[in-house]
């Protein structure tokens, strides 16, 4: 199939861009790496009027350490960040996450800022953000505002974001030393979306201490699940008593039933992902 016709605007500066947003008349659509929102054009999924190509504004690419955290700019791609050389040390979890996000062509185009404002509930970017305790920067042009990521993913392709912002970065923690990092999916085929997955930090790793375990391909957004991080904390990765008692906590879950996995499916691949991931860390 065909894009439906749409104007094409392609500005130099993030002002010019949000100056484009923020004319409600224009029922502009921003375009970051299009890896998913090239495919839903050409299956008219989506018809906006006017689509704002992202990637000739400059200052919404690039990645910044600050010591304590890291800055990554919207517009960086996979790849960039793939290619960073501070990637293992100051973000393992991510450095182990992005070899199963998509295939390489994915990569090459799509960015960190794409991923998160769609919030595809199968998609890792959005997990590994509230595993990490990111913070979000929106911005229009009104002015900016930064939500955490815990609070940013509302719902199946819900956000946070207003029509008239653009995700501009993401700031996340560095590790800390003796951090612990663990990630693990289980998908039809490497590189597609993923049935059941979760990405997992924490102080330590015998016993557990502060572990922050989000879900994704599970539910309609990624998850946090309070009762099971607690069941987990002061324990060892390997107690089975434990696990039982942490995946109860699926229970509060809206699992996704849908031709991929049954609901009853996900909830067991759930455990499954949960439990290795703990021999991981």
């Amino acid at each position: 199939m065909k894009a439906p016709d749409f104007r094409y605007e392609r500005p130099e500066s993030l002002s010019a861009a949000l100056a484009l947003l923020a004319d409600e008349a224009n029922g502009a659509q921003p375009l970051a790496g299009g890896q998913s929102l090239m495919p839903m054009l050409n299956f008219r999924v989506a018809a906006p009027e006017m689509l704002v190509d992202l990637s000739g504004v400059a200052e919404l690419r690039g990645i910044s350490d600050s010591g304590d955290s890291i800055r990554i700019g919207a517009m960086t791609r996979y790849r960039d960040l793939a290619e960073w050389s501070d990637l293992e040390a100051k973000l393992p979890l991510v450095a182990l996450a992005l070899p199963h996000i998509a295939h390489h062509a994915i990569r090459n185009r799509g960015t960190i800022g794409g991923s998160i404002s769609l919030a595809d509930p199968a998609a890792e970017m959005p997990a590994l953000m509230m595993a990490l305790d990111a913070e979000i920067t929106l911005t229009s042009a009104d002015g900016e505002r930064t939500v955490p990521a815990s609070e940013f993913f509302l719902g199946f392709y819900e956000t946070a974001r207003e029509e008239n912002e653009l995700v501009t970065s993401v700031r996340v923690p560095a590790a800390t030393s003796g951090q612990r990092s663990a990630f693990y999916e289980l998908a039809p085929r490497h590189g597609d979306y993923a049935m059941a997955g979760v990405a997992m930090v924490a102080d330590a790793a015998s016993p557990i201490t502060n572990l922050r375990a989000a879900f994704f391909g599970i539910a309609g957004q990624p998850i946090r699940l309070s009762v099971l991080e607690a069941a987990l904390n002061g324990k060892a990765p390997d107690d089975e008593a434990a696990i039982t008692v942490a995946t109860a906590a699926f229970d509060e879950v809206d699992f996704i039933d849908d031709l991929k996995a049954s609901a009853a499916t996900r909830r067991h691949l759930a455990g499954v992902v949960l439990k290795r991931a703990l021999a991981e860390l």
